[in-house]
């Protein structure tokens, strides 16, 4: 085990996922029925034995602290553990001043008071697995500055594209960070995460304020990969970045599949969430489910195909609800078609009986709809 803390960082101004993110930050999405797209950096942290954890916000706060809370369903140790929630003074997402490293400069106080000597930082908006222990232990051993988490894909030319990639040398040294243009297929996309000690981390951050009000930390780093020994590590397993509307439908979908299941979720590492007392699902003797995700508390009395369907949804008799994700407390009323859907908490679909959007571009109802 090594003594470091670990930081949470907010989405950049680039990211944006229409509709939904009109309510709440990426990091409070809910994912795969019974967790928060935030549950998983937080997670991995404190499975690594990582227990102090700074979570920072930079807009619409409320359901991050609601769910977040006091950081006790983490795990982390009550005597030394802590969880933190700071906040950032530019919280407009169309700010081009709305930075991580902005944040950071904001709650340099707290920053300067850890006496940490390594720093994991992690994203809140993507979901994978990781054992931040091992991370930092191959970043001591190779003796670089700097070491980041990256995942090579075959896909980049029309995903990840607001992601940002890395250029490797033959020894895993970083010699570029730019963005992602979708003009190759085989990228190594850096997954915003990566490990430094405290001093340099800080030091970074100030540096990068002298230089622009609008840099990033990613920005800073991309400055720097001249003068610091910063190093790339392949993460293996499932990964999704939460970037834009496609990318989330997609995440959840593809953990519809038991084997991309298994590479996020393992039995030694589990994925610690906020929960509430809910009855078990009832499934009426005219329901049907095959291949989805059902959370507790729902009433099915239709049918569910290939789908994730959150806590208290109902599903009404003779109601087909196929390839959707549905979030919580939504009512799908008789004879009610969803198809390729997202439909967001307390949407009520009783009136409109075909709600279907393209295979490839799912539809969105927005939260509270009555449709």
């Amino acid at each position: 085990m090594y003594e470091a803390f670990g930081i949470v960082s907010s989405s950049g101004r680039n990211i944006y996922v229409d509709g939904m993110q009109d309510f709440r930050p990426i990091g409070a999405f809910s994912f795969l029925g019974r967790y928060r797209v935030i549950d998983f950096p937080i997670s991995n942290m404190t499975n690594s034995n990582i227990d102090r954890i700074q979570v920072y916000i930079n807009n619409k706060p409320r359901s991050i602290v609601e769910h977040v809370g006091t950081g006790r369903h983490y795990n982390i140790n009550s005597k030394s553990g802590r969880l933190q929630l700071l906040f950032s003074e530019h919280n407009n997402n169309n700010d081009i001043y709305n930075t991580d490293i902005s944040c950071y400069m904001d709650n340099m106080e707290s920053l300067s008071r850890m006496n940490q000597p390594y720093v994991v930082v992690a994203p809140s908006y993507m979901v994978y697995s990781i054992d931040f222990d091992q991370f930092i232990h191959t970043h001591i051993e190779s003796g670089a500055d700097v070491t980041m988490l990256y995942h090579a894909v075959d896909n980049a030319k029309e995903a990840y594209l607001t992601c940002n990639i890395l250029e490797l040398n033959r020894q895993k040294g970083v010699e570029s960070i730019g963005a992602n243009h979708g003009n190759k297929k085989n990228q190594n996309i850096y997954m915003d995460t990566c490990v430094m000690k405290t001093e340099l981390f800080i030091s970074l951050i100030k540096e990068a304020k002298k230089l622009s009000s609008m840099y990033t930390l990613a920005d800073i780093l991309k400055a720097n990969c001249g003068t610091l020994d910063i190093r790339g590590v392949a993460h293996k397993g499932f990964f999704a970045s939460i970037t834009d509307f496609p990318s989330y439908y997609d995440a959840n979908m593809n953990l519809l599949d038991y084997k991309a299941a298994q590479e996020l979720f393992h039995e030694n590492w589990p994925i610690y969430t906020r929960t509430n007392d809910s009855c078990p699902t009832q499934y009426f003797d005219t329901a049907e489910v095959k291949n989805s995700v059902i959370s507790n508390g729902c009433q099915i009395e239709g049918t569910v195909e290939n789908s994730v369907i959150g806590r208290g949804c109902v599903i009404k008799k003779g109601a087909v609800v196929k390839n959707s994700v549905v979030l919580a407390e939504v009512t799908v009323g008789e004879g009610v078609h969803v198809e390729n859907e997202v439909v967001d908490k307390w949407a009520r679909l009783v009136h409109e009986k075909e709600i279907v959007s393209p295979a490839d571009q799912p539809g969105y109802i927005r939260r509270g709809d009555i449709l």
